[in-house]
């Protein structure tokens, strides 16, 4: 095996690169702002020698970028790295959370859900084609730009290229601050909204029929729901237009995750069956994107393994488990391709205005993915 400790993996220099990434702002729902930062990958990609190819978004959101690195066996099944440009950061959040380093902590948008952890596995390919090392696979990188709403309009893509590969390799968040996931917890999302009768909030209260009640009665009797086997959630919600009108219509988003599909399964009928009038409201509950439930196979346990004998060469000891919290190895796990997640750094508070990563992590992790690059046949 490679002596992954010779490798130059260099601090300073990787923050240098990570930190343009993190300024280019990319929140899911801002289509524009995502093929910013897809380009800003796909050139340093280029950049490493990959041939990079650019594939059109649908539906609202932005695209993909697949880069395919120089292989003797290219076009065999391979190794493919899969992560998400997209955040959940509105375009503004650097004015609460810019760049920062403080120690041993970086702050930023993005930084650990999951451009860091991206950079780093863009890292480990560089690291090798500077020290001469072949890797026996053939290696693809896909970024995608919606993984944060559900991967809605990149399902299909990401399914597909997995196909083509022998091992997936995903750069989310580091599972417990320290190890990789090897399963995760399957999770549904619902379209909520009540249809009520409008009336002058005023003159004439008692003849309206408020759409907002009745979700406000929902949501509580949906978190009420919540067991060991399945929980819910409602995480969304928009309502009225005029405080002096009794609203006729609330939209909102629920979500609703299990560790077993069957526990998911009943969860979803449940969730379902609260659709109904009462009281002349009308309340709708229609199911959005589903992430199936991924439970480690065989091959999924044969790669941890490969992968703790490599932590091993670098002083770690690589714990593993499922995990809450989808992420687009939940399609390539459940489809019985050997695949390991939350390769990516270490850190905390992603999703809020402290998200930051612990920078020693960058070196760790992009030495941990170089070597299995490096060792994967």
């Amino acid at each position: 095996m490679i002596d992954l400790a010779s490798l130059p993996f260099d601090l300073d220099a990787m923050l240098a690169g990570l930190r343009p990434w993190i300024e280019c702002e990319s929140p899911t729902w801002d289509a524009a702002a995502v093929n910013r930062m897809l380009a800003l990958a796909a050139r340093d990609m280029a950049i490493a020698g990959a041939t990079v190819e650019t594939i059109a978004g649908r539906r609202g959101f932005g695209g993909c970028v697949r880069a395919r690195f120089p292989h003797p066996r290219q076009g065999q099944p391979g190794i493919l790295i899969a992560g998400h440009m997209d955040t959940v950061h509105p375009v503004g959040t650097l004015e609460k959370l810019p760049w920062r380093r403080e120690g041993g902590k970086c702050y930023g948008p993005g930084i650990l859900d999951m451009k860091g952890g991206n950079y780093a596995a863009l890292e480990a390919i560089r690291q090798l084609q500077r020290a001469a090392v072949a890797t026996p696979l053939p290696v693809t990188v896909l970024f995608t730009p919606d993984e944060e709403v559900g991967t809605p309009s990149t399902r299909d893509v990401i399914e597909a290229e997995a196909a083509r590969n022998k091992y997936v390799l995903v750069p989310e968040p580091a599972f417990r601050n320290a190890g990789v996931t090897t399963g995760r917890y399957a999770i549904a999302r619902f379209n909520l909204e009540a249809a009520g009768k409008p009336s002058h909030a005023g003159a004439t209260l008692s003849a309206g029929r408020s759409a907002i009640r009745e979700m406000a009665r929902q949501i509580i009797a949906i978190d009420a729901m919540t067991s060991d086997d399945c929980t819910f959630s409602v995480g969304v919600v928009h309502g009225g237009q005029w405080v002096n009108c009794v609203a006729s219509s609330c939209r909102g988003e629920a979500l609703s995750m299990a560790k077993r599909q069957a526990d998911l399964d009943r969860g979803v009928e449940r969730m379902l069956a609260l659709s109904g009038t009462t009281d002349d409201v009308t309340f709708t509950v229609t199911r959005g994107v589903t992430r199936p439930v991924w439970e480690p196979d065989a091959g999924t346990m044969v790669l941890y393994e490969k992968a703790r004998t490599v932590a091993a060469t670098i002083g770690l000891d690589l714990i593993h488990g499922s995990s809450g919290g989808g992420s687009d190895g939940n399609f390539t796990g459940a489809m019985g391709i050997p695949t390991l997640d939350s390769l990516g750094v270490r850190g905390a508070d992603y999703h809020t205005l402290n998200e930051h990563i612990e920078v020693d992590s960058l070196i760790e992790r992009g030495r941990l993915m170089a070597g299995l690059l490096a060792s994967l046949d």
